[in-house]
């Protein structure tokens, strides 16, 4: 999904995700569909919570920031989820209890720092209809 075709004359791959994803609006869901068969297979072979956790917000990061049209293709071009969630998968087999640490920290990182960044966007929308309502009233 992430790496089946070489770009001629570079080291980069793009896959079947970055193209699927260039459809408007129903690529990156259908891309995000597919690619949580990932996820589901770890689940199955019993990677632990965290490693899981992790697996499905990268998946969710990639699509989230995929539905922004032109960014979003060149980011899914760039980050790769596949790639990162079958090698999370891999780690987690291998030694299940540290994969698991280190997932739970980045994980519980990633999801404080976007509860501030979405805080900061809202904080922002309100003064910025608090300065629009001043102009409309005043």
């Amino acid at each position: 999904m992430d790496s089946f075709i070489r770009i001629p004359g570079t080291r980069r791959r793009i896959g079947l995700d970055g193209i699927i994803g260039i459809i408007p609006g129903i690529g990156d869901t259908i891309g995000a569909a597919i690619s949580s068969f990932i996820v589901i297979t770890a689940a199955l072979n019993g990677a632990p919570f965290w490693v899981l956790a992790r697996m499905v917000q990268n998946l969710a990061v990639e699509w989230a920031v995929g539905l922004i049209p032109f960014a979003g293709d060149l980011f899914d071009f760039a980050w790769k989820a596949n790639n990162k969630n079958v090698k999370l998968f891999s780690e987690a087999m291998r030694d299940p209890r540290s994969s698991s640490r280190k997932s739970a920290a980045y994980t519980i990182g990633m999801s404080l720092l976007v509860v501030v960044v979405l805080g900061a966007l809202f904080f922002g929308v309100l003064l910025a209809l608090r300065w629009i309502w001043g102009f409309v009233v005043g």
